[in-house]
Parts: structure tokens; C-alpha cells; sequence
């Protein structure tokens, strides 16, 4: 029978913020506000962060709003989270939003190191390289060097629209100051080259991971299976396919559909039509790559 006050209402939304519950965090968010509290700092933030861990970034962005209409101190920690996720959503409008506000605030500069590759990776997710690229070059020209991340990004950027020459040639003007690539900036050229089925080549830049003393990166096995099955690769096919089998919970619908549009046009029909099973189990919609299914085909191997 007692009255719920700002300090229990408080507590609640910081509770359901830190065990991820968005739900009952919002409702006791609603609880808060709607008996007249103002939520200070710690709340806001929470909320937000909790938003954004949830790929809701623009609701985490009008609390931000709220918080500078009332006069509360935005951290850059908030600014980032918000960039961060715009960026990794491929939304380049809200992106520079967001970096457009945290200059006006006096927070960070658009020549910003950090800044500049995230918008780099939202211009790449976009499939906008001349943008991406005006970003790559402000940050060279504001004295920072672009790391084996931002660098890969740039190249995806290239990727979405199949141009080649100026990613190679990208890469030769950064290499001639020094730049290495990495596993990130590797793992790109390996997936466009594996969608390019240059086979040989792509193989060439797997041994240069494993020379970093890196296995590649688990979704780039998505790649590999694709690539090895449109190729006829049965033994490699069926290699990335059980390395992907094995960890299914971490693939989405994207990831999912390539892989089996792979086996289809391999000709691997029995091996698509069992993934699509677990795409199913997994809670995905697979009508796309069931219709494709249902055409008929030339051969029909199996990598079991």
C-alpha cells in the first residue's frame, strides 16, 4: 500500500535497463514521468543505452532531446552510442544528424578520428562510396591514419557497387604509406572476390589471415560456403557448411538465404532444402528461397 515515489520509480527503470528488459523498462519509464518526476541523468542515460542496445536508436534519440531541453549534460558517450548505432544501421541521414549535433554542442569535431570511420561505415552500409569516401579523405587530411577497420569499410563501400579498380586502387595509395591490411580489410576483398568466383584469389588473401595468425571470422564462412558450392567445391562446400551448421544460432535471415541460394545454384538441392529447414526452425521467413527451391534443376548432388 505504499505510494510509489521518484526514488522507487527510479530504481525500477535502472533495473529493467541493466537486465535488457526494454518493455518493463519503458513501462516504469512511463510510471516515472507520468506521476510528475523528472528523470535525472542516470535515468536518461540508461534508457537510452537501452534503446540503442535494442536497435531502437531514434527512440533513445528524442529522450536525448528531452534531456537537452531540459538543460541535462549529454555525455559523449550517449553522442557515440546513438552515432554508433545509426551507422551500423546504414542510416546516413540520422548519422550526421548526430555528428552535426555533437559539434554544435562543442563535443566532438567532424574530423574526429572515430567519427569519421563511423560515418564511413553507414555511407559503406548505404551503398554510397562517394560519400564514404569524402569522409575517408577528411579524416587523411585532418592528420589521422585509417586503421584496418575503417579501411575495410571503404572497401565494402566499393564492393556495393562492384567497383574494383578504385578499391584496388585505394588500397595501392594506402599501402604506399604504409598501411597493412588486416583481417577486416581481408575478409571484404575475400567476400567480393568469392562473389566474383575468382576462387584462386580469394584463397590467396585466406592464407594471408591465417599469416596473421587469425582463423577468419565465423560469418565469413558464409562466403566460403557460397563461393565453394557455386563453384562445384563439394568438399570445401561441405567444410563451411558444417562450421556453419554447428553455430546457427549466430546467423540471420540475410546470412541465411545466401547460403542456401549458394547450394541452389550449385546444384546442391538436398543440402538447400535442409537448411531451409533450420532457417525455418530458427524463426526465419525462408518463402524466398522456397520459391526458388521449387524450380526445378539440372542435377541435384548432395554434400551429405
Amino acid at each position: 500500500g505504499l505510494q510509489v515515489d521518484a526514488s522507487i520509480a527510479s530504481t525500477l527503470v535502472l533495473m529493467y535497463c541493466k537486465g535488457g528488459n526494454l518493455a518493463r523498462a519503458t513501462e516504469a519509464f512511463g510510471v516515472l514521468t507520468s506521476l510528475g518526476f523528472q528523470p535525472d541523468a542516470h535515468v536518461y542515460n540508461s534508457m537510452i543505452m537501452t534503446f540503442v542496445n535494442n536497435g531502437q536508436p531514434k527512440l533513445g534519440e528524442k529522450l536525448m532531446r528531452d534531456m537537452d531541453d531540459r538543460l541535462i549534460t549529454i555525455t559523449k558517450d550517449i553522442y557515440m552510442a546513438l552515432l554508433r548505432s545509426y551507422s551500423q544501421l546504414g542510416d546516413v541521414a540520422s548519422a550526421e544528424r548526430i555528428s552535426t549535433t555533437m559539434q554544435f554542442a562543442g563535443i566532438q569535431q567532424s574530423t574526429d578520428k572515430e567519427t569519421c570511420t563511423l560515418l564511413v561505415e553507414a555511407y559503406a552500409l548505404a551503398s554510397n562510396p562517394d560519400q564514404a569516401r569524402s569522409h575517408f579523405d577528411c579524416m587523411i587530411k585532418s592528420g589521422h591514419q585509417p586503421d584496418d577497420r575503417c579501411t575495410a569499410s571503404m572497401i565494402l563501400a566499393y564492393e556495393k557497387k562492384n567497383d574494383l579498380d578504385n578499391a584496388l586502387n585505394l588500397l595501392l595509395e594506402l599501402e604506399k604509406d604504409g598501411f597493412e591490411p588486416g583481417v577486416a580489410t581481408y575478409s571484404v576483398l575475400v567476400d567480393w572476390l568469392g562473389k566474383l568466383q575468382l576462387v584462386d584469389e580469394a584463397e590467396q588473401l585466406l592464407g594471408k589471415i591465417a599469416l596473421l595468425g587469425e582463423a577468419p571470422p565465423f560469418k565469413l564462412q558464409v562466403s566460403l560456403c557460397d563461393m565453394y558450392a557455386r563453384a562445384g567445391n563439394e568438399k570445401k562446400a561441405l567444410q563451411s557448411l558444417g562450421v556453419l551448421e554447428a553455430r546457427k544460432d549466430e546467423l540471420g535471415q540475410a546470412e541465411f538465404e545466401r547460403i542456401i541460394s549458394g547450394l541452389i545454384d550449385g546444384g546442391f538441392q538436398k543440402d538447400a532444402q535442409r537448411i531451409c529447414q533450420i532457417m525455418e526452425a530458427q524463426g526465419f521467413d525462408a518463402s524466398r528461397v522456397k520459391f526458388k527451391l521449387s524450380k526445378p534443376v539440372s542435377r541435384a548432388p548432395s554434400l551429405r
